[in-house]
C-alpha cells in the first residue's frame, strides 16, 4: 500500500470539491479579502488593552517607555486597523443595505471616531469592575492580581469594548470580540447585553449572558450561571425581542443557576442560590434556594446513612 496519494487522485478530489463550490451554498463564498479578519480583530483587542490598562499591556518593543508617544502610536495603529475592519463589515453584511464605497469610508471613520471618544467611559466601567472584584473576592491578594489573572475581568473588559461597537451598529465585529474572549475564558457574554457598573464575575467558567439581558449595578455572578431565553424555537422571528432576563441592582447569583425569559425580573438585593432554575420574576429583597437535598452516605461496612443537607434559615424562598 502506497503512503503517498497519487497526483491524479489529488486532481480528482480537487475537481470534486471545486464542482461542489458551484452548488450555491452560503458557505461557498471564497472572496477572503472582503470580510473581517478574525486575527486582526484579536490584535485590535490586544492593543486596546494597552489603552485600558496602561503599564500592564505596554509594548515591550519600546526600549524607552514614554506614555504620550506610545499612546499616540497605539491609537493611530488601532484606528487604522479598526477602520479597515469596520469598512469590511459594512461592505459584506447584507443587514446594512447597499452602501457606496465613499459612504462606507465616511461611516466607518465616524464610527471609529465615536468609539474612541467612548473609551474614557469604558475605562470608568472597567475600573468599577476591578473594584467590585477586589471587594467581592477574599482570595484576591491585590488589584494587580485581578488585572493580570482574573478571567472575569478580562471577559468583562472585552465585552465593554465590544458593546460600544454594538451600540454603533457595527456588524459582526462585536461578536468576534466577545467570542474570542469566550474561547479564552469560558465566559460567553453577548455584546448586546446591557451591563451596568461594578459587575463582578467570580471564577466564571460556563457563564452565558444573552443578547437582551439587562444587568444592574453591583451584581455578582458565579460560574455556570445562564441568563438565557426560555425558547428559541421562533428563530429569526424573535430577533429584536426581549428574550433574556433583567437582573436588578445588588443581586448575587450563585453557581449553576439558570434564569430564563425576557419577562423574568430578579428584584433588587436578591440572592439566587446555586443550581436553581428560574422562569418567573423574583421580588426584591428575596433569597431563593432549591429544596434541601438529601445525601446518601455509605460507610466502609456498607451501612447507609441518609442525611439532609441543612441550609441557613435565611433561605426562605424555596422553589
Amino acid at each position: 500500500m502506497e503512503d503517498i496519494i497519487k497526483e491524479e487522485e489529488i486532481d480528482g478530489i480537487v475537481g470534486t470539491i471545486l464542482a461542489d463550490y458551484k452548488g450555491g451554498k452560503n458557505i461557498d463564498n471564497t472572496d477572503i479579502f472582503s470580510k473581517p479578519d478574525k486575527k486582526e480583530v484579536r490584535d485590535i483587542i490586544h492593543n486596546l488593552f494597552r489603552i485600558m490598562f496602561p503599564g500592564y499591556y505596554k509594548d515591550k518593543n519600546y526600549k524607552i517607555y514614554n506614555l504620550k508617544n506610545s499612546l499616540a502610536v497605539t491609537i493611530e495603529d488601532i484606528f487604522y486597523h479598526l477602520n479597515k475592519q469596520v469598512m469590511l463589515a459594512l461592505d459584506f453584511c447584507k443587514l446594512r443595505g447597499v452602501m457606496t464605497e465613499d459612504e462606507r469610508k465616511a461611516e466607518s471613520y465616524r464610527i471609529c471616531r465615536e468609539f474612541f471618544n467612548k473609551l474614557p467611559f469604558v475605562r470608568e466601567c472597567v475600573e468599577t469592575d476591578l473594584l467590585a472584584a477586589f471587594d467581592g473576592d477574599p482570595a484576591a491578594g491585590c488589584l494587580e492580581e485581578i488585572v493580570l489573572a482574573y478571567p472575569g475581568l478580562y471577559a468583562g473588559t472585552v465585552y465593554r469594548i465590544a458593546h460600544e461597537l454594538y451600540l454603533l451598529n457595527v456588524p459582526v465585529l462585536p461578536r468576534l470580540m466577545t467570542e474570542y474572549a469566550h474561547s479564552q475564558t469560558g465566559i460567553d457574554i453577548h455584546p448586546g447585553a446591557s451591563i451596568d457598573k461594578y459587575f463582578f464575575i467570580d471564577h466564571g467558567t460556563g457563564i452565558v449572558i444573552g443578547e437582551t439581558a439587562v444587568i444592574g449595578q453591583n451584581v455578582k455572578i458565579y460560574q455556570g450561571v445562564t441568563l438565557g431565553a426560555l425558547s428559541t424555537r421562533g428563530g429569526q422571528k424573535l430577533s429584536g425581542k426581549k428574550r433574556h432576563p433583567t437582573i436588578k441592582d445588588n443581586v448575587t447569583i450563585y453557581a449553576g443557576a439558570s434564569i430564563l425569559g425576557g419577562d423574568t425580573v430578579i428584584g433588587e438585593n436578591s440572592v439566587i442560590g446555586g443550581n436553581t432554575f428560574i422562569t418567573s420574576s423574583i421580588p426584591a429583597d428575596t433569597r431563593v434556594s432549591i429544596k434541601n437535598p438529601e445525601m446518601d452516605i455509605r460507610t466502609n461496612d456498607n451501612k447507609h446513612k441518609h442525611e439532609e443537607v441543612k441550609q441557613s434559615d435565611e433561605w426562605y424562598y424555596m422553589i
